[in-house]
């Protein structure tokens, strides 16, 4: 039962009803998700249909859970790795083909042998052909320059480039709390 349980998690939102991630999907497993309920921290706005027990209780399994207390989102990211390939959108900007993470790397658009810094303007996602092929040189003596601009992206643009990539797991129930602000088609 246990190892079927954890097919359940709970889709987490902030108090104002946004999900605290969209890259990764903000989750909880369904054991936080019951804690979190039991200790008056969440509301539950959707169930599955399954149930839980416990001597004294019988609870069913939240799906959707919102915050009580909404959590400020800070309005830059960390610069890590991932970060990066999703401000640009797991596309190589030398030749934006698109890829999967770990098919990406890193590129300093000025090498650092070149005075180049590792910082949100400098860097980029490129595929291995481009990164090698661009090797130590800067984009005059390569003729490589990113299709845009490397800038620091803000929260909200890195939430919004994470839309664009759902998770592989995405329970029906969420569906309502996930993309309730997308244009719905008229007929």
């Amino acid at each position: 039962m246990e190892a079927q349980l954890k097919n359940y998690p709970a889709l987490v939102l902030n108090a104002d009803f946004q999900p605290l991630n969209y890259f990764p999907l903000s989750t909880w497993s369904w054991q936080s998700a019951i804690k979190a309920v039991i200790l008056d921290r969440v509301s539950i706005l959707s169930e599955y249909d399954l149930f839980i027990h416990s001597p004294s209780c019988k609870f069913r399994l939240p799906s959707v859970i919102a915050l009580k207390e909404y959590i400020p989102i800070n309005r830059y990211p960390a610069f890590t790795r991932f970060n990066v390939f999703l401000r640009d959108r797991f596309r190589c900007l030398y030749c934006s083909a698109p890829f999967d993470s770990e098919d990406l790397t890193f590129d300093h658009v000025v090498p650092r042998s070149h005075g180049g810094r590792t910082t949100w303007t400098n860097v980029v996602s490129a595929c291995g052909y481009c990164n090698i092929r661009k090797g130590g040189r800067t984009p005059a003596q390569s003729g490589m320059y990113p299709m845009t601009q490397p800038l620091r992206p803000t929260t909200y643009e890195l939430r919004e480039n994470g839309r664009a990539f759902p998770p592989n797991y995405l329970h029906e129930s969420w569906r309502d709390y996930l993309y309730w602000d997308t244009e719905l088609e008229q007929s």
